[in-house]
């Protein structure tokens, strides 16, 4: 049997010592208002890495998952108030019902690719905005359609009983969302992923090695949809309520921007995408700053990343770093080397004076 490499030990050891810190450590240090900011970047992240896994592995560019966000958060809730199953039995039927759905919508991209696929997920995106105001969004309360207009008071969709407080809940959160990026690292690195691969640099040549298109590209969707679904259920408790203004069709593209920025072929760069698309905006505010300043930003990064950095801030990163400490360590070698060679040799030692 092979023995692991220090590397292969020393990742899932950081990993692990990152995710003690976030969940232990963070909570106490910082006010409730953080503490939603950073829930709410737990959860995108996970919205991100479905959109990750869809383009970077797969090569399919979906524009409506924040429509898949809604949906999953709507089924959460109802399921919350209807019944007394437990949250983490909520969030598993909102990312089945999720599943199936998304992979009805994932039947087109069994033909379409490209600019094709990306326009009809925007269209199904607005769609389901439109057909969520019409119905005046049904965000609680008896019965399957009803709707509350109060943004006070309850009924409010309920959390499970250990993670009833804010802090609680960003830890029950981010374990949840450690648990998405434990199954897409486990896709990735089985045969799933090798076959998205395939189909990613060439759907003829995946087709000639015995690649099963429409069954991978529909388990894309369907993974990516589940995902989407339980981070809309674990949204659904973070805010208690929801509104059709928390889910605008604009939130679709910010998505593919932060993906984009973040790094599509690294599961890290969902986790960067999900801080871009919470915390920055949050950081924004905080400091005073305009929030128009936020588009010319996203802007701006989507254009260095498309340029110079296709890997994305992820994999850009720990280049620059890598680079930047080896041009220091060069230039303290070269500093060293010129001291040495100005010192003088072959002198004899001074015997101290009395």
């Amino acid at each position: 049997m092979r023995r692991p490499t220090t590397s292969e030990v020393r990742r899932p050891a950081t990993v692990l010592a990152l995710l003690l810190v976030v969940v232990l450590v963070l909570p106490p240090l910082l006010s409730a208002y953080w503490i939603d900011v950073l829930t709410a970047v737990a959860i995108y992240s996970v919205v991100a890495l479905s959109l990750n896994l869809l383009i970077g592995r797969v090569g399919l560019v979906s524009l409506g998952q924040i429509a898949v966000l809604a949906l999953g958060a709507w089924v959460a809730a109802k399921l919350a108030f209807v019944s007394s199953i437990p949250f983490p039995l909520v969030l598993l039927i909102a990312g089945l019902i999720t599943l199936v759905l998304g992979t009805l919508v994932g039947l087109p991209a069994l033909r379409l690719s490209g600019l094709y696929l990306a326009l009809i997920t925007l269209m199904l995106a607005g769609a389901i905005t439109v057909v969520l105001s019409t119905t005046n969004f049904p965000n609680g309360g008896p019965g399957f359609l009803s709707h509350t207009e109060s943004s006070f008071g309850n009924p409010a969709v309920r959390r499970p009983d250990i993670a009833s407080s804010d802090p609680a809940y960003f830890r029950f959160t981010v374990i949840v969302a450690a648990l998405m990026f434990a199954l897409a690292l486990w896709h990735v690195r089985s045969r799933p992923g090798r076959a998205w691969a395939a189909i990613r640099q060439s759907e003829p040549a995946a087709l000639a090695a015995g690649v099963n298109i429409t069954l991978y590209k529909l388990w894309a969707w369907a993974l990516a949809s589940f995902m989407t679904g339980v981070a809309g259920g674990l949204l659904a408790g973070s805010v208690g309520k929801l509104y059709t203004y928390q889910f605008p069709t604009r939130d679709s593209i910010i998505l593919l921007a932060v993906v984009l920025m973040g790094g599509i072929y690294s599961l890290w760069g969902a986790v960067v995408a999900g801080a871009l698309m919470k915390l920055l905006p949050a950081l924004l505010d905080d400091w005073g700053l305009p929030a128009d300043l936020l588009i010319i930003l996203f802007g701006v990064g989507v254009l260095q990343v498309l340029l110079t950095a296709p890997g994305g801030l992820a994999a850009q990163v720990p280049k620059d770093f890598a680079r930047m400490g080896g041009g220091l360590s060069a230039v303290v070698r070269r500093r060293l080397a010129a001291r040495a060679e100005r010192a003088p040799t072959g002198t004899a030692p001074q015997e101290p004076a009395p």
